[in-house]
């Protein structure tokens, strides 16, 4: 049975908020799987560093304290590692650190962790108050829902997000999605956005590159940054990227790991890219590639609310999008901050590629628009939320 692991860290009790404001007497706990890479995982690291400012008390729980991302996690945040092989493995030992450490309110993210979440939640029978909060758009097309497995997968969830005490979505169009398949009410459904403009962004931004593409820079580089998967269909945008050269020299960046790698690699090949595409794995800094590249492209099939997307945009990155559901004809504030193109549509794209990096934008009014996304603003939001879940905050 896995047994919980605190890492000794520094605490935030007792400590004033960096910005001298009173320290709300909130004790939250936040819980992940791991901390390998993912959009998602991040944002929750990014949060919690936030929040642990301004509350009495974080916990940061994972199935397995492993990943880059852990040595990002601040000071202030204390990091529980739960000790299991999966998600679902943690169930015990996640009900017992509720039962011992009554946190006021407990947010997982991304479907897996909410619903072992909510499982815990109940079988403590603490008064914590549970939290779901949704990264990407269930129920949305190319999910095939009368297969017996992801049938079984919407009733847990349906289940689970009712059972919940409070229910986040990043976006206006996830909470959307969330609605239609749960019938939960908007009004129950709070969009918070993602901190993804943190106040280290542009010192981060302005670090050196050492890629080729940017050493000896003799063309425009298109820049992509995600996971290797079939959601993100980089295909789509290799076959684009195949158009745009045959009419204009550029060069193709796509950062992130994952299974689909092999296959984009043939498929490289295959059109004859090989000197200008690249693919060098997960970076961890990948700012400092916005902030120098020419445009980014986002080609997903789905989405919640694409960082990348809005951290290409306050480096003052042009952008094109699929217009996929959801995230980017809300970033791209339907259309005027970049063009958006029908998903998989590789023509199209490559239409737009050629005519953003023919005609950019203006990069300081692309910068402006990422105000709202500021992780300031965001943890705002954020501690007015539990404030008024939790209730009145405690002397």
């Amino acid at each position: 049975m896995p047994e919980t692991t605190a890492i000794a860290r520094g605490s935030a009790d007792n400590q004033a908020p960096l910005d001298g404001r009173r320290r709300e007497q909130l004790h939250l706990s936040f819980f992940v799987a791991d901390l390998l890479g993912g959009g998602a995982e991040r944002m929750m690291v990014a949060l919690a560093n936030g929040l642990s400012e301004r509350i009495s008390r974080l916990d940061l729980m994972v199935a397995r304290a492993e990943g880059p991302y852990l040595d990002e996690v601040a000071e202030g945040v204390g990091i529980v590692d739960l000790g299991g092989s999966t998600t679902a493995s943690v169930l015990p030992a996640l009900t017992r650190y509720l039962r011992s450490e009554r946190p006021d309110a407990l947010m997982s993210t991304l479907s897996h962790a909410n619903l072992i979440a909510v499982i815990a939640t109940r079988l403590a029978r603490v008064p914590t108050k549970v939290v779901v909060r949704e990264a990407s758009t269930p129920g949305v097309e190319g999910i095939n829902w009368a297969h017996p497995k992801a049938a079984v997968a919407r009733l847990m969830m349906n289940k689970a997000y009712r059972m919940a005490d409070g229910v986040v979505a990043v976006s206006a169009g996830v909470a959307e999605s969330i609605s239609e398949m749960t019938g939960l009410s908007l009004a129950s459904i709070a969009t918070l956005y993602n901190p993804v403009v943190t106040p280290d962004l542009a010192r981060l931004a302005a670090e050196s590159v050492d890629h080729r593409f940017f050493v000896d820079k003799v063309a425009p580089v298109v820049l992509s940054v995600g996971n290797l998967r079939e959601v993100k269909d980089h295909e789509t945008l290799i076959r684009a990227f195949r158009l745009v050269v045959d009419e204009l020299d550029a060069r193709l960046l796509i950062l992130g790991e994952g299974p689909e790698r092999q296959r984009l690699e043939r498929l490289v090949s295959e059109l004859k890219l090989g000197d200008k595409v690249d693919m060098p794995g997960f970076v961890k800094n990948p700012f400092a590639y916005m902030a120098k590249a020419d445009l980014y492209a986002l080609t997903s099939r789905r989405e919640g609310l694409p960082g990348a997307l809005v951290q290409a945009l306050a480096c003052g990155l042009p952008a094109v999008a699929t217009n996929c559901r959801s995230g980017p004809l809300e970033v791209l504030e339907g259309g005027k901050l970049g063009e958006l193109v029908p998903v998989g549509d590789s023509v199209a794209l490559g239409a737009a590629m050629l005519r953003t990096l023919r005609d950019p934008p203006d990069r300081r009014s692309l910068r402006a628009h990422s105000v709202k996304y500021e992780a300031a603003r965001v943890i705002d939001g954020y501690v007015d939320f539990f404030r008024d879940l939790v209730g009145e905050a405690k002397s």
